[in-house]
């Protein structure tokens, strides 16, 4: 059975996506055991003072639902990278799937651009791996957002299918003006 909502640029960036948010995602949960057992162990990528994953998953915001922020990584992006290939190999998605990803993701880009805010400004460290979280929550929240629109019977919302490009790459924007401002300047 084809599938008629999910393109395969959405299949490819669930599942590259998924891979890459879960190992970025993983080696943070890594680092913060390290750092349990050892206060004095020095994350991996701890390059300095402004680029310090180390010193980001030491506050509270790292830990803001009481565990680990990335441990909702490691456990959604594998789902992710799961459905992504279902959809490369031409599976039946349904619409339902789609929507969820969607909501879920939203909320989730509502999240990192909290995160992202609180790390730029509040803490004024950067975390390479948290970044790369970012990165890749932004984009499969606009493209199954996309997907969804392409496939609606509203002509009205079918219009907005073009300016999910522009928001995602907006976000990009915005965010690495951010941090140009905050730590180049």
């Amino acid at each position: 059975m084809t599938n008629k909502i999910a393109s395969k640029s959405l299949g490819w960036l669930l599942f590259g996506g998924g891979i890459v948010g879960w190992f970025s995602s993983f080696t943070l949960t890594v680092d913060k055991i390290k750092l349990l057992e050892d206060p004095n162990y020095i994350s991996s990528c701890n390059v300095n003072s402004i680029l310090a994953c180390g010193n980001i998953v030491k506050t509270s915001q790292a830990s803001i639902f009481g565990f680990p922020n990335s441990l909702i990584g490691v456990s959604s992006f594998p789902i992710l990278a799961l459905i992504g290939v279902f959809i490369l190999l031409n599976g039946h998605v349904f619409k339902w799937m789609l929507q969820i990803i969607a909501i879920v993701s939203g909320l989730a880009t509502v999240f990192v651009s909290w995160l992202a805010f609180q790390s730029i400004y509040v803490i004024e460290i950067l975390c390479p791996y948290c970044i790369v979280v970012w990165g890749m929550t932004v984009p499969i929240f606009f493209l199954t957002t996309r997907d969804l629109l392409k496939a609606t019977r509203n002509s009205t919302l079918r219009m907005l299918v073009p300016f999910t490009g522009f928001l995602t790459l907006g976000w990009f924007l915005v965010v690495a003006t951010a941090i140009g401002l905050q730590f180049l300047i």
